[in-house]
């Protein structure tokens, strides 16, 4: 029979065995690198991120804006189909095996597309890899016919996976990256162990290099440029205006932005300035509500005669009030030759 002195011993030995059982953090997964080889607030952007709202609302990890309900991933974005169909790479966030793969759906707009066609397929084409100890992370919305592994493949972090695409149940071109661990999605700013407050959480998964160029950014410039007429969402979404050299006999003198995260009650102004430094159109506006994206555009028209020739300047500025009074939160310029 134990002793009383090693019954105490086997109880506390027992107990020391429970606390450190329940004190060990969950198995991580190695940590995250950037799945875009893009230039993140050049090129690429995050356009949503994860829900942390547990209702029927919206907040992503700063308690901001940038997604939707439900959402339950990273969404990292190109400008327009002329920059997808150029090619932006999706790479493996970490080393691991793939599980599974599609690959053959059409890159479609999700208005344009038959919605029985993308039922049950809602992700598109895409790459799920498995990392061991429950971890998986998917890549979806690629390129059609654009995937370059295969199930069972082992690969290593940075290997190209495809493309980024418009496939499945999407409105623009981009990369839905998601994070799970036992099947639960996980946001990779935040980790398992959780955020007290508005930002980044105690142990997020995205290495330091990647946290770094991913900073949060609750407003931004997706694209910008010069038109000869007002811009349509269609031709600004194709990728088709950008010019920087116009005619003298161009009917209209247009200066385009595209953003993310615009506020209600945002106010903006737009200005365009002659070769003589003359201001020729100036706008002034406030944003309606908040907008995901928000298309805003200013100009003037030729009255008789030609432009004269030399270069143009346009400038945009987003003016926000927040609690340290108010802040530019985006700008954006350009220059155009008249020739």
């Amino acid at each position: 029979m134990m002793n009383t002195r090693a019954a105490v011993a086997v109880y506390w030995i027992a107990m020391l065995q429970v606390c450190t059982a329940l004190a060990a953090p969950e198995v991580a997964l190695p940590r995250l690198q950037l799945p875009v080889r893009c230039e993140i607030g050049v090129v690429c952007n995050v356009q949503n991120y994860f829900d942390h709202d547990p209702g029927s609302g919206f907040r992503d990890y700063a308690c901001g804006q940038l997604g939707y309900d439900g959402h339950d991933g990273t969404d990292i974005r190109v400008p327009n189909l002329a920059i997808m169909r150029r090619g932006v790479e999706v790479v493996a966030a970490a080393p691991g095996r793939v599980r599974a793969i599609r690959d053959e759906m059409p890159d479609v707009i999700m208005r344009e597309a038959d919605p029985g066609a993308i039922r049950g397929r809602e992700a598109g084409n895409g790459v799920v890899l498995r990392h061991g100890n429950d971890w998986e992370t998917q890549y979806s919305h690629m390129l059609s016919g654009s995937i370059r592994v295969r199930p069972g493949d082992e690969v290593r972090a940075g290997q190209v996976l495809g493309l980024i695409g418009l496939s499945g149940k999407t409105e623009f071109p981009h990369l839905h990256f998601e994070v799970r661990h036992r099947g639960k999605p996980v946001d990779p700013f935040v980790g398992q162990t959780g955020s007290e407050a508005c930002g980044v959480g105690q142990a997020p998964l995205w290495d330091v290099e990647t946290l770094r160029s991913l900073r949060y950014r609750p407003s931004g410039v997706l694209q910008s440029g010069f038109a000869t007429d007002a811009p349509t969402r269609a031709a600004v979404a194709a990728g088709e205006l950008g010019e920087r050299r116009f005619s003298a006999d161009a009917p209209a003198f247009v200066f385009w932005v595209e953003l993310f995260g615009a506020h209600e009650g945002d106010e903006e102004l737009l200005r365009l300035v002659g070769p003589e430094g003359e201001v020729l159109a100036e706008k002034r506006g406030t944003v309606p509500k908040l907008k995901a994206l928000w298309l805003s555009y200013g100009g003037t028209k030729r009255r008789g005669e030609l432009w004269a020739k030399g270069v143009y300047r346009a400038s945009y500025r987003l003016v926000r009030n927040g609690v340290d009074g108010r802040v530019v939160v985006v700008e954006a310029s350009g220059t155009m030759e008249v020739n």
